[in-house]
């Protein structure tokens, strides 16, 4: 029983010497990680944090977690990037943009909450509706449409929201429903997967405005 208790004490003097050593590897990473990141020149690293959100809000389009995706960049930023002047993002921005991503993860939420199970549709036909919105997305984003700019951008959202459509209305059909309801949960699954998506892109463009604004002002 002694020699337990002996090693009990020498385990916990031993895990307060690692937690002490593990704070102070965080602190000289954080100094390691803040002279790399500085000796690229402000500028660089601002425009970079800037184009990363950019590519993690698109990545949205295909059901990617790309508003937290760039909530994360801007936390990091914050914690090793400059901690003063206008290159700096504070924690208030990054609050602001955790709340914007929030906002379009209830809006994601509520939109699927109507869409094609609240329309009636099984199990099988609402996960076929996720996976086909998902491969829609990325066969509109590569094919695209004759619009300057936003051609990919409104064909991945088209085309999700085809395929979320398709992929209702193929589980649906497999289940015996007749065509009359699986036309009823096929519009449904379009609208909601289209307007859990718009939403969802609003809330992280709202993220990226933050973003410009931070490193701007």
């Amino acid at each position: 029983m002694i020699e337990s208790l002996e090693l009990l004490v020498m385990f916990d003097g031993a895990w307060v010497g690692v937690l002490a050593d593990d704070a102070g590897w965080f602190a000289g990473f954080k100094e390691s990680a803040q002279s790399v990141l500085l000796s690229g020149g402000i500028v660089l690293i601002a425009v970079s944090l800037v184009v990363v959100c950019s590519a993690a809000w698109l990545t949205n389009l295909v059901a990617l977690p790309g508003n937290w995706l760039a909530v994360l960049a801007m936390g990091l930023y914050a914690w090793l990037g400059p901690e003063s002047g206008r290159a700096q993002v504070g924690l208030v921005a990054v609050g602001a943009a955790f709340v914007a991503g929030l906002v379009g993860e209830l809006i994601e939420f509520a939109a699927g909450a109507v869409g094609a199970s609240r329309a009636g549709a099984s199990r099988r036909g609402t996960i076929m509706a996720v996976a086909g919105s998902v491969v829609g997305a990325i066969v509109g984003g590569i094919i695209g449409l004759p619009i300057p700019v936003l051609g990919p951008v409104l064909a991945a959202l088209l085309f999700g929201g085809m395929g979320a459509t398709a992929g209702a209305m193929l589980a649906e059909w497999h289940d015996g429903k007749s065509w009359r309801d699986n036309w009823r949960i096929g519009r449904a699954a379009f609208w909601g997967r289209t307007t859990g998506v718009v939403g969802k892109m609003i809330a992280g463009l709202v993220i990226v405005l933050i973003c410009v604004g931070a490193v701007l002002f």
